[in-house]
């Protein structure tokens, strides 16, 4: 039955009288609720980062877990204005946001410290639902809600409230970088939730005002809102759309959403892992919602139509070509591709948008998108392929919706579609063969798949069916440059996506964990002639190396042998082929494949030649360490960092206590803190100031000839219970100490990544 509206008697005159501070109270209150929304995001994620070592895997998994609350939250706000009068739809939210309060301070749920061995995606998913599902469900509602409200509210602008969808996400947008320059480097995370229980409070004094101005405009009788007809566009009700109408709506929330998630992967494991790089394609979907939820958007639908195919281009060349050596220069490119291709779906989606009657059914089928492109890139994608393929696979479905610019028939793009798949058929048949096998290069298959995507960008002026086939001709190019030049094998985890791969002399086999060496052995090594006895450890863990000192000092503290030693982070195992007959070693390693990569001897012999009796210990070490006997090791080696980000946890003042709890009295601690964008030194330097700890630290110089060889220099800091401890190395003048220069220890309810950052910056060490 539907529901019949309460009128003004001077409906004219109302409007008029509607408070000027109508819109300020409602706009405040939204951006507050964004605030928290996205607030929330980034402290949890971090709170929970150190069950997981620290991979980016957390954060897809996180934006899955997001997304599908905010769409339960749309949902329940749509059913709320759909088939609730104002005053129950009040008590109901009221009920809700008080329920909320039972779970704050926000944090982490009891029996959910230990992350499994497997299946750490669905565990992640279940830690964040009974840990913050609740408080995150009832702000996530508050954005279609008080929008929904306001569309009643009699003011001027209330027939079109959608401009505060976009001026919510002002608040989201700047969130994020609140939260990482000023919240983190200067409260500790129980401060930090304390503060967003603050937030939180306000939040519900804005809804309190909101709803006080609107309940003494209800229909006693009715418990209605008020609706004033003049205010209904004449856009057709989302409820009249086809299904096909509904799915159009869903599918282009679904690729921005998808997009945000595959981009992230991709520049943490293929361009660059900096810290908290997330924030960045994050902050720029919400920007495009800014841009794009406006009457007057400033980048018009036609523009992004027709410069998007000349974006597709650039995105193909950074992905397929990776141009390493300009980092900054790729990473600038590519999320200026993502973001282009998410502002032209927001605003395709918003110039679909039907009247403010159907606001929070819109914004249902929107978040549905949303749920579906992150569930695709975050969870389906990263067990379907072997590589970020999601990526590229997103930014060519923004092609399907560049018809919608000019009229272009079903039958045209279905025909461009069959003779696209056709073509890439042939195509991949002829790739396959013997004769394009054999001369094909990597180089080659790159310059005709650039070519092709080129050719489609000037074909769509005219036809975009053509455009279409070509384009999906090319999709085979694209996977077969995969599988040409150096790359002998690669294998995708939640932890990131390990490689190996031949040099470019092929004169080395390297494992690679995004852009950074994790391992490199000489392909000598599996030559039936040479290749006897065991293999030399090369990269940063040469035996003319800082580790492999460290080592030798606590073999001097030990009689010349230690008894046992550990290793935390295994690579390709090539450290363990510096161990002696009759010392036991064991290492802890959180990626299973790693370990399958490392024990193959097909790729790798350090484990198999010089350990095959060292113990591996499956996880993360912060957890299973406890399990190890305390004094028990003489010598541990923490080398656990994921590319260039790395697990804060690791490096806090209770892991240290951890660490020195299993070590022997006279056990030495070596640390590799080699990173490309974070000053870590201080920062142990601080934890061993307080608790009175020795520490040196050293990189040597390697020439350029050792560079060839693949011999790397290594940042490593090695601490111990006292300066005698620490041997020979305490009067090596090139083991200098440390100190934290005013520099805070991180702790696990501390951690300034941003001012690791800047410190870096400043003193600009080395960064090979």
């Amino acid at each position: 039955m539907s529901l019949q509206f309460d009128r003004f008697s001077d409906e004219t005159s109302s409007k008029k009288h509607t408070p000027l501070i109508v819109l300020p109270i409602f706009a405040v209150t939204l951006f507050v609720s964004a605030l928290l929304l996205f607030a929330i995001q980034p402290y949890f994620s971090k709170l929970v980062l150190p069950k997981l070592g620290g991979s980016p895997g957390v954060w897809s998994v996180a934006m899955i877990f997001f997304q599908s609350v905010l769409l339960l939250g749309y949902a329940y706000a749509h059913l709320l204005t759909r088939f609730a009068g104002i005053q129950y739809a009040v008590a109901i939210h009221g009920l809700v946001l008080a329920a909320a309060f039972l779970f704050l301070p926000l944090g982490i749920a009891n029996g959910w410290e230990t992350p499994p061995e497997t299946g750490q995606e669905f565990w992640l998913i279940g830690l964040f639902g009974v840990s913050i599902g609740v408080p995150f469900f009832a702000v996530a509602a508050n954005a279609p809600l008080l929008q929904a409200w306001f569309s009643k509210s009699g003011h001027p602008h209330a027939e079109d409230p959608y401009f505060l969808y976009g001026a919510s996400n002002i608040g989201s947008f700047f969130s994020l970088y609140i939260y990482i320059l000023l919240i983190e480097p200067n409260f500790t995370l129980s401060n930090q939730a304390i503060l967003w229980t603050g937030g939180y409070t306000i939040l519900l004094v804005g809804i309190l005002l909101c709803s006080s101005y609107l309940l003494p405009r209800l229909n006693p009788a009715s418990m209605a809102f008020l609706s004033l007809p003049e205010q209904a566009n004449h856009r057709q009700p989302l409820e009249n759309l086809t299904v096909a109408q509904k799915a159009f709506i869903v599918g282009i929330a679904a690729i921005p959403s998808g997009l945000t998630v595959a981009v992230t992967a991709f520049i943490s494991i293929d361009l660059a892992s900096a810290p908290f790089l997330w924030v960045i394609p994050l902050s720029l979907f919400l920007l495009t919602f800014v841009l794009s939820f406006r009457k007057s958007p400033p980048i018009s639908l036609k523009f992004l139509s027709n410069v998007f195919p000349w974006v597709l281009i650039i995105a193909t060349f950074v992905i397929f070509f990776t141009p390493t050596p300009n980092i900054v220069g790729s990473l600038i490119l590519i999320l200026l591709c993502f973001f282009l291709a998410a502002l032209f779906c927001h605003t395709l989606l918003y110039s679909r948008r039907p009247d403010a009657r159907q606001l929070t059914s819109f914004y249902f089928w929107m978040s549905l998108g949303g749920v579906i492109g992150g569930v695709f890139a975050g969870l389906i994608a990263p067990r379907v392929f072997d590589w970020v393929a999601e990526f590229p696979l997103l930014m060519l479905a923004v092609i399907f919706l560049l018809p919608y610019k000019r009229k272009t028939s079903v039958k045209s793009l279905l025909t461009g579609l069959v003779i696209g798949i056709g073509l890439a058929a042939l195509l991949s048949f002829a790739l396959q063969s013997e004769f394009s096998s054999t001369l094909l290069k990597r180089s080659h298959v790159l310059v005709l798949l650039i070519g092709m995507v080129t050719i489609a960008a000037f074909v769509q002026l005219r036809s975009q069916s053509a455009a279409l086939s070509l384009l999906i001709a090319a999709i085979p190019l694209a996977i077969t440059s995969l599988h040409l030049g150096n790359n002998m094998y690669s294998e995708r985890s939640f932890f990131g996506v390990i490689k190996v791969n031949s040099s470019s002399d092929g004169q080395h086999r390297l494992m690679l964990h995004g852009t950074t060496v994790h391992g490199v052995t000489h392909e000598s090594a599996f030559t039936p002639e040479v290749g006897q006895g065991a293999p030399e450890a090369l990269s940063y863990y040469h035996q003319s190396g800082e580790m492999a000192e460290v080592l030798r000092a606590a073999r001097e503290n030990s009689g010349g042998q230690i008894n046992r030693g550990a290793i935390v982070g295994l690579g390709t195992g090539s450290f363990l082929c510096h161990s002696k007959p009759k010392e036991s070693w064991t290492f802890f390693e959180i990626d299973k494949a790693v370990i399958d990569i490392a024990s193959n001897p097909s790729y790798f012999r350090f484990i198999t030649d010089c350990a095959p009796d060292a113990r591996q210990v499956l996880g993360d070490a912060r957890l299973t360490l406890a399990y190890e006997p305390d004094r028990h090791f003489d010598f541990m080696l923490i080398d656990a960092f994921s590319s260039d980000s790395i697990p804060v946890h690791l490096m806090t003042l209770e892991a240290l206590n951890i660490y020195f709890s299993k070590l022997a009295p006279n056990g030495l601690l070596a640390m590799h803190i080699s990173n490309r964008h974070l000053e870590l030194e201080s920062i142990l330097a601080a934890i061993a100031e307080q608790e009175g700890l020795a520490i040196r630290s050293a990189q040597f110089e390697r020439d350029k000839t050792e560079r060839a060889r693949k011999i790397f220099p290594a940042k490593t800091v090695v601490l111990a219970k006292t300066d005698e401890q620490l041997g020979p190395l305490s009067s090596d003048p090139r083991w200098k100490k440390v100190a934290s220069g005013g520099t805070l220890p991180w702790t696990d309810d501390y951690s300034d990544i941003i001012g690791a950052i800047l410190r870096h910056q400043l003193r600009n060490p080395d960064p090979s």
